[in-house]
């Protein structure tokens, strides 16, 4: 088995391919299903948007948390090579002008349809009425954890940079206690909550998104992504999958600290085991990265943070469209992706565009 620096970054780089392609899946789940928390929904008139529902919560599950473990991985070879002062600088070039443009320029096209709808409101009332970071959260948090980061180094030595083999008490020791940690935490905030403002769409998730981030950053230095052995993979898989009807099915039928505690457990163990599995799956089997593959690498970011407008557009562009939620959703699916790394590939092509993207 190949381990080598570059093996590494070809299935890291085809992870963050993956888990944008989700994260579009997801917002295109929320426009048909039955969550109405998107710029632009059509509430599922029948019952194909209940599995629809059920992408949204697995996905919720792990698959931003895994965006943190990359993030967390990637951060301390970063600072090691820059500095504390240039890291900084650079985070706040590649995260905080994008955040900016968002939510100046982006968001108010992406929720033109409630902006039209506001009635005698001023738009600039509606505007800070519904001030929201939209998907780019997740880059406000990723800013804080980064200069968190910086903190850190400034009073604490980084640790030595050794290969550790990951044992498995470890793994289900850090399930465990990311299972409880939340459970906790969702007794101050509760599922829905919400954080205006911020604007933190899942804010009960903290927990893990930090745990992810701190994890990713120990697995740099601990050599965990070259070392947990391929058989991994299908563990990791067949934990997630068992986790569904030994935890998940009980928290549906139950209610009160009973069901968060299942619920949070589920997350846990999900998440875990589908990190571990699409990690060791990708390194042995998609380790590799031709011309295709790197455009869509290259792209990612950017559609992450343009994919709204492309989904509000073809949301608006389908509506003529009458048949049941799944179908929808996936007529709008096979046009989304092509299009949003497509409109990427445009946004980057600007001048100027990739000193920052």
């Amino acid at each position: 088995m190949k381990t080598g620096t570059r093996t590494r970054l070809y299935a890291i780089d085809n992870l963050r391919i993956l888990l944008t392609v989700l994260v579009v899946a997801h917002h295109v789940a929320i426009t048909y299903g039955n969550i109405p928390l998107w710029y632009y929904v059509e509430p599922a008139q029948d019952p194909s948007g209940i599995a629809l529902d059920m992408l949204v919560v697995t996905n919720q599950a792990f698959f931003m948390g895994f965006f943190f473990l990359l993030s967390g991985f990637f951060t301390p070879g970063s600072y090691d090579r820059k500095g504390a002062r240039v890291f900084v600088r650079d985070r706040l070039v590649r995260l905080g002008v994008p955040l900016v443009v968002y939510i100046l320029l982006l968001r108010p096209l992406a929720d033109l349809g409630g902006a039209l709808g506001r009635g005698d409101e001023p738009f600039w009332q509606y505007y800070l009425r519904t001030w929201d970071p939209g998907p780019m959260w997740f880059v406000e948090v990723l800013i804080v954890l980064a200069l968190a980061y910086v903190g850190w180094r400034a009073v604490r030595a980084p640790l030595d940079q050794r290969p550790a083999p990951l044992a498995v008490k470890w793994i289900v020791l850090f399930a465990a206690g990311l299972a409880a940690a939340t459970f906790l935490w969702r007794l101050l905030v509760p599922v829905t909550s919400y954080w205006p403002i911020v604007g933190l769409p899942t804010p009960y998730f903290l927990p893990q998104y930090v745990s992810l981030f701190v994890l990713g950053c120990v697995a740099f230095r601990r050599g965990w992504f070259e070392t947990l052995p391929a058989r991994a993979a299908v563990l990791g898989f067949t934990a997630a999958g068992a986790a569904t009807p030994l935890l998940l099915v009980p928290a549906l039928f139950t209610s009160g600290p009973l069901s968060t505690a299942l619920m949070a457990a589920w997350e846990s163990a999900l998440a875990v085991g589908l990190i571990i599995g699409f990690t060791v799956w990708f390194r042995e089997r998609h380790n590799t990265q031709g011309p295709r593959g790197r455009f869509l690498a290259e792209h990612a970011f950017t559609v992450y943070i343009i994919h709204p407008l492309v989904l509000v557009g073809l949301g608006w562009a389908l509506r003529w469209l009458e048949t049941i939620a799944i179908v929808k959703f996936a007529a709008m699916l096979v046009l989304a992706l092509p299009l949003c790394w497509w409109v990427a590939y445009l946004v980057r092509s600007l001048p100027g565009a990739k000193r920052v993207l």
